[in-house]
């Protein structure tokens, strides 16, 4: 069985924390929090920490916590030679001190707190500077996940771009057409069955096999008159850029 001790308290951090006490493969030996009141309500109260002094000895130390804090957190684990993982997309794993073994654990997945979600389809992308410590990872990883890779931090800050395109930016694109709709008293939820068949297709299409619309067909008497509706100069910028992007596609440039 493998000892894990996670570090964070975030959204990352309670869904590893709740995946890893379904599995019998894996123990949470402790958490740590800087508000312990953070994590009550997703383990035991004594496993939960506020000072790096009262680390125990673990098999992995999983940081997770936001990019521009991993480097500090490594820095201030009162050890040496031990297996410290961070959970970001972007980080090189060489962000955290070198004084401890490093890898990462990375679940390509985007988190809610209120929100449950199922592990065991969710990619987890795991990196290690040796093969021990990559096996430590990939187990950790498979006894949550079935979709374990093998990806290096190049590949990884890669696979985050696009992850940011195909989820915070498509998500964004939402908020602006439920704006659009709210303005107009037409409800977003007519909009809901557009969105799963859109999402669906690419089960069984290449995005650009399931590229449609007026931008495709390069139908300018509704790009325009799309343009000319659209009074918030912010959203007719996203239009104008969305549909260039989708007509320059294939071209070469």
């Amino acid at each position: 069985m493998i000892q894990i001790t996670i570090i964070g308290s975030g959204n990352v951090a309670q869904h590893l924390i709740k995946a890893f006490k379904k599995s019998e493969a894996v123990e949470i030996v402790q958490v740590f929090s800087r508000k312990k009141e953070n994590l009550s309500a997703v383990i035991e109260f004594d496993k939960i920490i506020d000072d790096f002094a009262d680390l125990k000895e673990s098999d992995l130390y999983i940081i997770a916590v936001t990019d521009n804090a991993i480097a500090e957190v490594s820095a201030q684990l009162p050890f040496n030679n031990q297996l410290v993982a961070h959970t970001s997309g972007t980080a090189s794993i060489e962000t955290l001190d070198d004084k401890n073994r490093r890898g990462v654990f990375y679940p390509l997945q985007t988190f809610s707190k209120n929100k449950e979600i199922d592990f065991s389809v969710i990619p987890i992308c795991v990196e290690a500077e040796n093969t021990f410590d990559f096996r430590v990872l990939e187990t950790a990883a498979k006894s949550i996940s079935n979709s374990v890779f093998a990806i290096n931090s190049e590949q990884r800050k890669a696979l985050h771009v696009a992850a940011v395109f195909v989820n915070n930016f498509t998500n964004h694109l939402y908020q602006i057409g439920q704006e659009i709709c709210e303005d107009h008293q037409v409800p977003f939820d007519i909009l809901k069955p557009l969105i799963e068949e859109t999402a669906d297709k690419i089960k069984t299409l290449d995005p650009v096999d399931a590229q449609t619309g007026p931008a495709k067909r390069h139908d300018s008497i509704t790009t325009d008159a799309h343009l000319a509706f659209i009074q918030n100069e912010n959203q007719k910028n996203i239009y104008k850029i969305l549909t260039q992007s989708i007509q320059d596609n294939g071209k070469k440039l």
